[in-house]
C-alpha cells in the first residue's frame, strides 16, 4: 500500500481503536487493552530482533523493571515523570546489558537474555524481602482499563511509526547487512556493534514502557506476576507467527494468538505451557519466516 493511501488509513483505524471504549462493555475493553499491549511487545521486540536474526528472551525483564518502577514511584513523583523515569531506568539497563552482551550471538545470546530475565526477578525478589521487608506493592493511580488502553494504544502507534522510520533510513539497510552477514557487514564500513546496541535499547525502551503503563492495571505487584517469562515466550511466538521482518508481521501475529492464548489459559489452564510449546515448534517448522511470507510464496508459487 502507498504511503499517501497507508497514513489516511492507519488514522483512521486508529481513530476507531479510540473511540472503541466509549460504546463496548469493560471485559472487551480489558481484551483490547491486553491485545493491544501485545501487539506493542511483539512489534518492539522486532525492531532488534526481526533485522538482527538476534532471537531476544529478555522482553519480560525490562517489561517487569517498567511495572516495579511505577509501583515503587507512583506515591512520590507524578504519573508522566514516573514514565520518564521508567523509559530511562529501561535504557541504561539496555545499554549495560548491549555493551555487555551483543557480542554474543546464536544460542548464546539467547541462553545469557532468558537467564538475565531469571537474573532481575529473583534481584528484585531479594530487594524486596531482605531490605524493604516485603514482597508487593501496591499501585494506586486513577486510572480506569480505558485510560490504560489509550495509552498503550498511542504506544503502539508510536512504536509502528519508528519500526516503519527504520525500515526506510540508512540504519534499516545497515540492519538488514547485519542480519544477512556481520563480517561483510563490518568489511563494508558498518559500526556492528554500534548499530545493534541504539536498535537494542529503543526496542527495549519501549518494553519497559508497556510494563510502567500496565501496571496500574494488576492494583497489586509482585515479581511472580510482573516478571512471568510467558510474556517472553509469548511476544517471541507472536512475532514469528506474523514475520519480524515485515512492519504489521507482528501485530497479525499477536492478534489472533492473543485470543487464542486468553481461550487455552481459560479452558485448559493445566496445559497451557505444553500448547504454547507445540505451537511455537509448529511456527518455526511450518513458517520460520512468517505468516505474511508464506502467503507471499504461495502466490508466486501460483502464479509460476
Amino acid at each position: 500500500m502507498k504511503p499517501s493511501i497507508a497514513f489516511p488509513v492507519a488514522a483512521a483505524v486508529l481513530a476507531v481503536l479510540a473511540a472503541a471504549p466509549l460504546f463496548i462493555p469493560d471485559y472487551w475493553t480489558g481484551v483490547l487493552l491486553g491485545m493491544t499491549g501485545y501487539v506493542t511487545l511483539a512489534t518492539a521486540w522486532a525492531l532488534f530482533s526481526g533485522p538482527t536474526r538476534y532471537v531476544s528472551l529478555a522482553t519480560v525483564a525490562f517489561f517487569g523493571v517498567g511495572a516495579y518502577v511505577v509501583a515503587v514511584l507512583n506515591e512520590a513523583l507524578p504519573y508522566p515523570l514516573v514514565l520518564l523515569s521508567a523509559a530511562g531506568i529501561g535504557m541504561i539497563l539496555a545499554l549495560a546489558v548491549g555493551l555487555s552482551t551483543l557480542r554474543l550471538a546464536g544460542v548464546y545470546f539467547v541462553i545469557f537474555t532468558f537467564g538475565l530475565a531469571e537474573l532481575v526477578r529473583q534481584t528484585v525478589s531479594w530487594w524486596e524481602v531482605n531490605i524493604t521487608y516485603t514482597m508487593g506493592r501496591y499501585v494506586f493511580l486513577p486510572f480506569e482499563g480505558r485510560h490504560i488502553y489509550w495509552q498503550l494504544l498511542a504506544l503502539a502507534a508510536v512504536t509502528l511509526l519508528i519500526s516503519w522510520a527504520i525500515g526506510r533510513s540508512r540504519l534499516g539497510l545497515a540492519l538488514k547487512a547485519i542480519g544477512d552477514d556481520e563480517v561483510v557487514a563490518a568489511h563494508a564500513g558498518i559500526d556492528v556493534t554500534r548499530v545493534k546496541l541504539l536498535l537494542f535499547v529503543i526496542s527495549a525502551t519501549l518494553i519497559t514502557l508497556v510494563g510502567a503503563i500496565q501496571a496500574p492495571r494488576w492494583t497489586y505487584i509482585e515479581p511472580s506476576i510482573v516478571f512471568n517469562p510467558t510474556v517472553s515466550f509469548m511476544t517471541l511466538i507472536m512475532a514469528l507467527l506474523g514475520g519480524p521482518m515485515r512492519l504489521w508481521g507482528p501485530a497479525l501475529g499477536a492478534i489472533p494468538l492473543f485470543l487464542l492464548f486468553e481461550w487455552l489459559s481459560v479452558s485448559f489452564p493445566d496445559h497451557f505451557s505444553i500448547i504454547l510449546g507445540l505451537l511455537f515448534i509448529l511456527i518455526v517448522f511450518v513458517m520460520p519466516q512468517g505468516v505474511l511470507a508464506k502467503i507471499d510464496d504461495i502466490r508466486k508459487g501460483g502464479r509460476a
